[in-house]
């Protein structure tokens, strides 16, 4: 790898507080993540976490916002990736929530964001940190 890539989170949240995540397999297993992917080339932020929720869980997000940014040295230092995650927030639109791609997750749950699942994907942690203390930025540890 060159040059950092993008990459995409997206907070889904429930009007109890509660946030969506899911247990990853394959990349980035056994790591706990938000749902998100990989920005494509020439595409919005918030097209790109559409897109990817759509494809991840089946539902269809409105109006995602961009909340924070991360700079992954934790899964540079563990995997040689190097990203920079943008994360988006959105409202649980409502309806069920699928496991649409059960090769890359096992599952989607809802849990307190202040109670993560352990062990966490690096930009998903971050990113959920960034959310609970509303601030587009902390500095990685």
């Amino acid at each position: 790898m060159t040059a950092p890539k993008v990459g995409i989170g997206i907070i889904i949240q429930r009007q109890d507080g509660k946030i969506l995540i899911g247990k990853r397999r394959g990349s980035h297993a056994p790591y706990w993540s938000i749902p998100g992917g990989h920005l494509e080339l020439g595409e919005g932020f918030e097209a790109a976490a559409i897109r990817e929720i759509e494809e991840e869980t089946g539902l269809r997000i409105r109006d995602p916002q961009v909340i924070a940014v991360t700079n992954n040295l934790r899964t540079f230092a563990e995997e040689g990736k190097h990203y920079v995650s943008v994360c988006l927030l959105a409202a649980f639109p409502g309806g069920e929530v699928i496991n649409r791609e059960p090769d890359k997750c096992e599952g989607w749950r809802w849990v307190d964001p202040t109670a993560l699942p352990q062990p966490h994907f690096d930009a998903s942690e971050q990113s959920v940190a960034c959310f609970l203390a509303r601030v587009p930025y902390l500095q990685p540890s």
